[in-house]
């Protein structure tokens, strides 16, 4: 049991990885609330970020309501195995974060906004788990996909580890990388909490507020 436990907080090494497939798990066409489409085409003057902060149902309904985001997706990200599925992703084989993969409109909401709701809307100190989620799978991370992206989501790291440390809280242990590849999940996930209002939902902030100025 606490063997299985272990396993379950630390990323496989690429060798030890599921093997996956060669071809996407089948998935939703358009966004259940919106009805736009998950996978293009995309307005002009769009950008994308992905982040990872626990259960994916809660966090991508948490963003679709920001305005100036087009849409969002939930997927997998930040592993090895290609096109997992839910259940292997689960099992702590993979290696992938469950994560937010969105499309906004930077001249409604800037990535240093997203950033904010980001930051206040998880506890981004609890390495490999959100709550009682508990897994590889539930780790804070952020994505981004090109360097201006990167240097805003360091510096929003730092400024808001610093916030923290005052409030007597532990350290960040948030990942910001590149983006890696996006696994669409399956069909049922997107926008899970409106096709089930009552549905899980692990979000919760540590009631930290993120600094005005940072990210600018």
């Amino acid at each position: 049991m606490f063997g299985f436990m272990r396993k379950k907080l630390e990323i496989p090494a690429p060798d030890e990885a599921l093997p996956g497939r060669d071809t996407p798990i089948p998935t939703a066409e358009s966004h259940f609330v919106s009805g736009r489409p998950l996978k293009g085409p995309v307005p002009d003057g769009m950008a994308q970020v992905m982040v990872g902060m626990g259960c994916f149902w809660g966090v991508e309904r948490l963003f679709w309501q920001v305005p100036g985001v087009w849409v969002t997706a939930v997927g997998y990200a930040a592993g090895h195995t290609p096109n997992p599925t839910y259940e292997e992703v689960c099992s702590g084989r993979t290696g992938h974060n469950e994560v937010v993969w969105m499309i906004y409109d930077p001249a409604v909401v800037s990535l240093g906004a997203l950033l904010r709701v980001f930051w206040e809307g998880h506890d981004p100190t609890q390495g490999m788990r959100q709550g009682n989620d508990v897994g590889t799978q539930y780790r804070s991370g952020i994505y981004t996909y090109d360097a201006a992206q990167m240097q805003e989501a360091l510096a929003s790291r730092e400024a808001y580890a610093a916030r923290l440390r005052a409030a007597g809280l532990d350290a960040v242990t948030t990942e910001i990388l590149p983006a890696p590849a996006f696994y669409y999940a399956e069909d049922y996930h997107q926008q899970y909490l409106t096709k089930n209002p009552h549905g899980y939902c692990g979000l919760r902030g540590t009631g930290v507020a993120c600094p005005e100025g940072a990210p600018a």
